[in-house]
């Protein structure tokens, strides 16, 4: 899998997220380091791609997000050549959701 990862990049914003205690707090820090469309953009990509991991079509899709088609093919070209970490995270929800055991 291709790894498209800037060779330089800050840490501290990482590390903050990593701080946060529970779903309360991070909906809080997100609302206060992104403006709400920002949020909302973010949100919508989210959601297309755990559909798209559900094996969804791009209409299906449009209908439920609103989401543009360019949107949603962005969306589709980083869960297949982006680094993984999102698909990985979106694997390891829908096991929890199953009741699977996760070691990760």
């Amino acid at each position: 899998m291709t790894r498209n990862i800037p060779k330089e990049r800050k840490t501290a914003m990482y590390e903050a997220i990593l701080q946060l205690k529970n779903l309360e707090e991070c909906r809080d820090f997100f609302e206060d380091i992104c403006a709400m469309t920002e949020l909302r953009a973010m949100e919508q990509r989210f959601e297309v791609a755990r559909m798209l991991k559900d094996d969804k079509v791009y209409t299906e899709i449009k209908q439920e997000t609103n989401a543009s088609s360019a949107t949603i093919s962005r969306v589709n070209r980083m869960l297949n050549y982006g680094t993984g970490c999102l698909g990985e995270v979106l694997d390891r929800m829908a096991s929890r959701e199953n009741g699977e055991r996760t070691d990760s």
